[in-house]
């Protein structure tokens, strides 16, 4: 079969490899269909596993396909099922595992694509309780966003920053595929939603999505542009990602009680705390990582009652490096997603 292995750091391969064996005891074997790209996939490209890993290695680490084989003891999924591929390797049987918490599995193995063989193959053997029912009605393009970016972003803004209906919320890097989905999400929710970009496109692009405020943050400091918007109350839950440039800002953006919720750092792993803030408002400050099984649901389940993810291009599996680049340079709006068939 042909699959995409990252031979060296920044050298992609597409190659011809044996096919993966029939699945066993409690495996599926599925035909990939789509893969949506994330910064985990620039980081691996990239060499930046943080642990050891051997390669070559296929990338891929968020994707979709369609059930060709099932192993025994399998009674569902079925051949012919369309699948989303949770890509977090878990345990199935650590006291987080047990109480549906799988992101924070005490015996991961690692994260498919970046630590260990991912999705970017004609053919993927996987657990069957690591693979969620797609909706009828939800496309492969569509699908492909949902086992990191849409319950990314479901694990965020509901099971960590509690984002409730009426409340205002400050999103960054309006432009990625989380910041897009946290708008998209908060709106429908019934919120007041601050974003903010680096270009006026994006901006735009962040007003059509339902963005009721937009804030070019390379010309205001958003935090005033929040504050003065808000009759110097601040937002109740700010959608961090960014790291070091916006978290002093996204601190004093924040109004009394208010949440901040991040699952990343693209410009850095430290940044300073303003204490005094922190405890005089009585600011609560959540870390964030992946998601759990039944996030990837809900995110499906909303695509199929019709809020679907913002697509920013769309690469056949020979284009996947020129997606990565394009992920790397920031001059997207959304998804990148990479079709194998």
């Amino acid at each position: 079969m042909k699959a995409l292995r990252l031979v060296e750091e920044k050298k992609l391969v597409l190659e011809d490899i044996a096919a993966p064996p029939a699945p066993g005891e409690g495996e599926v074997q599925l035909r990939m269909r789509a893969i949506a790209l994330n910064h985990i996939d620039v980081w691996g490209y990239r060499g930046m596993a943080f642990v050891k890993r051997a390669l070559p290695i296929t990338v891929g680490a968020e994707g979709v396909g369609e059930v060709v084989a099932v192993g025994a003891g399998v009674n569902a999924p079925r051949v012919g099922d369309r699948m989303a591929l949770y890509g977090g390797r878990t345990c199935g049987h650590c006291r987080y595992c047990a109480a549906g918490r799988d992101n924070l599995c005490e015996n991961v193995q690692g994260i498919m694509g970046f630590h260990v063989d991912g999705m970017a193959a004609e053919y993927v053997n996987t657990l069957a309780r690591l693979a969620v029912p797609i909706p009828e009605g939800v496309s492969w393009t569509h699908a492909a966003c949902a086992p990191i970016t849409f319950s990314t972003v479901q694990h965020m803004l509901f099971d960590n920053a509690k984002l409730e209906r009426g409340e205002t919320i400050l999103v960054h890097a309006a432009g990625s595929g989380v910041g897009s989905t946290a708008i998209l999400m908060a709106k429908r929710l019934g919120c007041e939603v601050f974003a903010t970009a680096s270009t006026q496109a994006k901006l735009d692009k962040a007003k059509a999505i339902g963005a009721d405020h937009v804030i070019n943050y390379t010309e205001e400091r958003f935090e005033t542009v929040v504050r003065r918007k808000t009759a110097k109350r601040g937002v109740d839950v700010v959608f961090e990602h960014v790291g070091p440039a916006t978290w002093a800002g996204s601190i004093l953006a924040l109004a009394r009680g208010g949440r901040l919720v991040t699952c990343g750092s693209t410009t850095g792993v430290s940044a300073e705390t303003n204490l005094y803030s922190l405890f005089q408002q009585q600011l609560t400050i959540k870390g964030s990582f992946g998601a759990t099984l039944r996030n990837v649901r809900d995110g499906l389940a909303k695509m199929a009652a019709g809020l679907t993810p913002v697509i920013d291009s769309e690469y056949g599996l020979d284009a996947f490096e020129a997606g990565l680049t394009r992920l790397a340079s920031r001059d997207v709006f959304g998804k990148i997603v990479v079709h194998l068939t």
